[in-house]
């Protein structure tokens, strides 16, 4: 029989338990041991609903207190040395220092997770990295399941990936060096785990979704040569693009199962069937893992009919990816348009599409037909329904001039005018938009959600709140201020509140990192802008105070990337329709007086295809769309964007192409290494390094913002360079945002004074 199984499930919660847990664990209101049991329950309760839905062969290990990919680093025993750990005696607090930094080290650097919104820990190689396996945790978790009658997989990150996702640290070295001492690890953490009784494990290669060199490609060869003997059957896993280019050198490694994403390459399907080993199993993820649309059961049944009469119960049927991407359950989503909700299905939804499709393979379409039925009526109200398209929208992209994207003057020109009435000193002090959201911030607009606050008492509210932010930057003497974003729940999740085509969940959570989560929006229509969304908040910060005041927009790529986004048009046309209903809201801004507009675009970097061939494209409509959003504006409008937790060396040419005014960066767990890529490339606007890591709750020390900013000086003229936080601060809490700050602007002006003398 096909076997069904899961690449790995969300481990939140349908109610983001694993949120209240860790954060009540960091409040120090409850202890390790409460933490342990509440993050045990939850787990077994995952376990037992997908066992109750059918799936045959569930993921272990891939439940995780803070990141799957710190946790590899742990069972390979390769904590940073810098943190003076031992791996094999780490407690709770001990891991959580390691993700969110102590007194005397800043956390592990943290990046994205190839091109989705999860932010992974990165690891850190060094030349001596010793490795070591360290398998108790996972073990645990494995009887744990046992006991439950489940029959386990455990998921690991594969030894290749695990090695190419880290960064060498100190003399320069090539990583591969250190695969050896990294295999014999993983022999031990397969013996283990095979002592114990499994049956199978899997390892995720997911770069083999990369342009990889060939080294690394000749590597893994003899790396599962060593590692298949003595293990369970290894089930290797890629996922996130295709792996078809690779398809001989896969099918003839010495592993019992591939997995392969047929949700975002179903054409290799045919490269791995032509010829596939008799001795080894296909794992098809056909289920998108990604996304929020419900299946297309005709269509993925017809993909499947002739790898199923080829490979009979070698075949196996899984998501595309690990569900850590999905929300939890439609179920709970009472208040969605019911047309709407028709066409959706998150991770629950997602196990029952599995054992259907199970089904029909078995038993033949006809054992399926009323689901069949259900689907097919799904795709079709869906593809002519009125909710999805507004011909406006499409005229007006068509009608836009060929040069409809660009500035007026050049950057030299603007920044002149720019500074003739901002009047800045040198290396100027801004944060990147968001303050605290206090405990009265977020009462107040779920009383006002509830109806419990009237909308006159909720704006009074707000405005209260902006006061306090604007008074507050004043009094530490930052120089361009923001309003703080009082009244936003999410960057994304505000301006989708408020443009047509976007759909909204009550609890369709995911997990970004730690105890953070997001609630993507959901695109499903053509993009307009009814109305402002931003103006009169701004225009009230700005009566506030003489100093500048940034109105603050997300950008229209981040907007798309953080969003669940509609699979029946191009992405790049999406992204369009939305720069075009942010460009009147920009225009709006600029009308009512704010002549200084961030427009973030942190996910840039994060939309770029893993394969170089596709990339060029992607950056030519992804820019585009940035300058369409600030189409229009006068010279002396100061554009800003900021980028956070990406690596920009490869594109800094289309980065630069967004001629943004300011760029403000995140630099501060890698040392300022980012900026190097920008000093070498002679960046030819002003750039803000983020001078201290917001995401993690130690306030930075003087010489350490002075360290930072003097490597910055080394590789950006003093008058390219502003002073800001690597990102939004609405994470923190008053007291150590003001802490960081005051340290921050007293750093700049000491430094002001000392380029003042050496001038």
């Amino acid at each position: 029989m096909t076997t069904t199984h899961l690449l790995g499930f969300p481990r939140i919660g349908a109610k983001r338990e694993l949120k209240t847990l860790l954060e009540n664990y960091w409040k120090q209101e409850i202890d390790e041991a409460a933490l342990l049991a509440g993050a045990r329950a939850l787990r077994q309760r995952h376990w037992l609903l997908q066992k109750g839905a059918g799936v045959e062969l569930l993921p272990v290990g891939d439940f995780s207190l803070y990141d799957h990919v710190l946790d590899a680093q742990l069972l390979v025993g390769a904590a940073p040395p810098r943190f003076g750990f031992d791996p094999a005696a780490l407690d709770a607090e001990q891991y959580f220092q390691l993700a969110r930094g102590n007194a005397g080290q800043p956390a592990q650097e943290m990046t994205k997770w190839f091109d989705t919104n999860y932010h992974y820990l990165v690891p850190e190689w060094h030349a001596d990295t010793a490795f070591s396996a360290q398998p108790q945790r996972l073990l645990g978790q494995v009887r744990e399941a046992q006991a439950l009658g489940i029959h386990a997989k455990p998921v690991l990150v594969g030894p290749l990936s695990l090695l190419w996702l880290g960064k060498a640290k100190g003399l320069a070295f090539d990583k591969l060096r250190l695969l050896p001492g990294l295999l014999a690890a993983y022999r031990d953490l397969l013996a283990a785990l095979r002592a114990s009784g499994v049956e199978w494990v899997q390892l995720d290669e997911p770069i083999l979704a990369l342009d990889l060199p060939q080294d690394w490609l000749d590597a893994f060869a003899p790396a599962y040569q060593q590692l298949q003997a003595g293990a369970p059957s290894i089930l290797l896993a890629s996922y996130f693009g295709s792996a078809a280019e690779h398809a001989a050198r896969l099918k003839a490694l010495p592993v019992a199962g591939l997995h392969l994403d047929l949700a975002r390459a179903p054409q290799q399907l045919q490269a791995f069937l032509a010829g596939f080993p008799e001795d080894k199993v296909l794992s098809a993820g056909i289920i998108d893992g990604r996304n929020v649309w419900r299946a297309d059961l005709s269509l993925m049944l017809r993909q499947l009919q002739a790898a199923h009469a080829q490979l009979g119960e070698r075949l196996w049927l899984a998501p595309s990816c690990s569900l850590l991407h999905s929300p939890f359950d439609l179920a709970a989503e009472i208040q969605l348009d019911a047309d709407l909700k028709s066409w959706l299905a998150f991770a629950v939804q997602k196990l029952n599409e599995l054992k259907t499709l199970q089904r029909g393979l078995r038993r033949g379409r006809a054992a399926i037909a009323g689901e069949l039925a259900g689907s097919d009526f799904a795709q079709q109200q869906k593809q002519g329904s009125p909710l999805i398209h507004r011909p406006a929208v499409r005229q007006r992209i068509a009608a836009l001039p060929a040069d409809a994207d660009r500035r007026a003057s050049p950057y030299p020109q603007r920044a002149a005018r720019q500074q003739a009435w901002l009047k800045l000193p040198p290396l100027p002090t801004t944060t990147i938009g968001s303050f605290p959201q206090t405990a009265a911030i977020r009462a107040s607009r779920a009383a006002f959600k509830r109806g419990e606050l009237s909308a006159a008492d909720y704006q009074k509210a707000m405005e209260s709140e902006i006061e306090l932010a604007i008074r507050r930057q004043e009094e530490l003497g930052l120089d361009v201020l923001v309003h703080g974003e009082a009244e936003r729940n999410d960057m994304v999740e505000y301006f989708g509140e408020q443009l047509s085509g976007f759909a909204f969940t009550a609890g369709g959570w995911v997990q970004s990192y730690g105890s953070r989560c997001v609630k993507p929006p959901i695109i499903y229509g053509d993009i307009t802008r009814p109305q402002p969304m931003t103006v009169a908040w701004a225009r009230f910060a700005q009566s506030l105070s003489a100093k500048p005041v940034k109105g603050m927009l997300t950008g229209p790529v981040t907007i798309l990337q953080w969003s669940f986004t509609r699979n029946d048009l191009p992405r790049s046309e999406v992204c369009r329709q939305i720069a075009l209903a942010l460009n009147d809201e920009v225009r709006d801004l600029e009308a009512a007086g704010i002549r200084v507009i961030q427009i973030d675009e942190p996910a840039i970097r994060e939309g770029l295809p893993l394969k170089r061939a596709e990339r060029q494209g992607y950056l030519n409509w992804a820019g585009q769309a940035f300058r369409l959003s600030c189409r229009g504006v006068d010279d002396a409008t100061q554009i800003h964007t900021h980028m956070c937790y990406s690596e920009f060396g490869d594109i800094l040419p289309a980065i630069a192409a967004l001629d943004a005014d300011v760029i403000t960066i995140e630099t501060s767990r890698s040392d300022m290494a980012l900026l190097a890529d920008f000093g070498r490339f002679r960046y030819p606007n002003a750039i803000g390094p983020g001078v201290y890591d917001i995401h993690s709750p130690r306030v930075p020390q003087t010489d350490e913002i002075r360290h930072l900013l003097q490597k910055a000086l080394q590789v950006i003229p003093a008058e390219q360079l502003w002073v800001n936080p690597d990102c939004g601060l609405k994470t923190r809490d008053w007291p150590e945002v003001e802490a960081a700050l005051a340290t921050m602007v007293q750093v700049s002006r000491k430094l002001r004074e000392e380029l003042a003398h050496t001038a």
